[in-house]
């Protein structure tokens, strides 16, 4: 989500963990809305700026932290065009590498918060050292998957409003982490659409699209699943260029309802009924997948 999640307390999840972006399964965060604060900087840093593809951004980090700002800047680098299918970014970007675990903690304002590494709002990311992610520290390719997922949540965030009023576009939580999970391909971290059917088969009342807060403490797995095969949904159904539009109309001025509905034509609600319908009936397994749902056909 920005960029903000925990696992649940096992070896094999943390070394999953690692690897994630701001949200991944089985992790969890306290809040689901994003902060608009800004954490307060640390003069001490040196600062490294970059502009790639138009971009400005710029990285701050220790001495210590050298090598692993160069793995930051090649993700940047990286990340960019795969995120320009969704426009550009109309302000600058601060990456800051926190030297160690707890010193991300307090700038994203997330105490015990043991596996989170990177928090992102409109014009800065909050990234734990990637020196620090394992005993050996994190890949090159470790690193493009995180700051492509929490780079795409600051680039919506900046095509869709502006830094005064991006926190009040109300863009919930299976849009913001769908795209961003679509962006990164983080599908195949996510569970399935056969968990989310059964899911909903064993639990009918609970929703893990419009009910995100009360349920991600205990599913936060379903709800970054249902995240993403939600948006994968819209996309294959309507096409990014639908996306664009959710984000065009948003810029100017309505907040997330009104732009979803007058770009894709109809509410959000009705849209995720479809996309709810669709996995109980396991369209998935029969290839309706960008269709309107529609009940199966009986069969002898």
């Amino acid at each position: 989500m920005q960029e903000h999640m925990r696992f649940r307390p096992s070896l094999l999840l943390a070394v999953l963990a690692l690897v994630a972006g701001c949200a991944a399964p089985r992790r969890s965060t306290v809040d689901l809305t994003p902060a608009p604060a800004t954490a307060p900087r640390d003069p001490a840093k040196t600062r490294d700026t970059s502009t790639a593809s138009g971009a400005r951004i710029t990285v701050e980090f220790q001495d210590r932290d050298t090598s692993a700002a160069a793995q930051v800047h090649l993700a940047v680098e990286r990340a960019l065009p795969r995120m320009a299918r969704w426009g550009t970014f109309d302000d600058s970007v601060t990456i800051i590498l926190h030297p160690n675990h707890a010193a991300l903690e307090r700038a994203a304002n997330r105490p015990d918060h043991d596996f989170l590494r990177a928090w992102a709002r409109y014009e800065q990311i909050e990234l734990q050292s990637p020196r620090t992610w394992t005993l050996m520290g994190a890949s090159q390719e470790q690193v493009d998957e995180l700051l492509l997922h929490e780079l795409t949540h600051s680039l919506m965030y900046q095509v869709a409003s502006d830094r005064l009023g991006w926190t009040r576009k109300r863009i919930p939580v299976w849009f913001r982490e769908g795209m961003a999970s679509y962006t990164a391909e983080q599908g195949y971290r996510v569970s399935s659409l056969e968990d989310l059917a059964r899911f909903w088969g064993a639990r009918p009342s609970a929703d893990p699209l419009t009910q995100a807060d009360a349920l991600y403490q205990r599913d936060s797995d379903i709800v970054y699943g249902a995240a993403h095969h939600a948006f994968t949904f819209l996309v294959r159904r309507y096409g990014e260029p639908i996306v664009r539009g959710v984000l065009q109309a948003m810029s100017q001025g309505p907040d997330f309802t009104e732009a979803f509905t007058r770009s894709v034509g109809i509410p959000p609600e009705t849209f995720l009924r479809d996309f709810r319908r669709y996995v109980e009936w396991r369209g998935f397994k029969s290839g309706r997948s960008f269709r309107r749902a529609e009940p199966p056909t009986p069969t002898l």
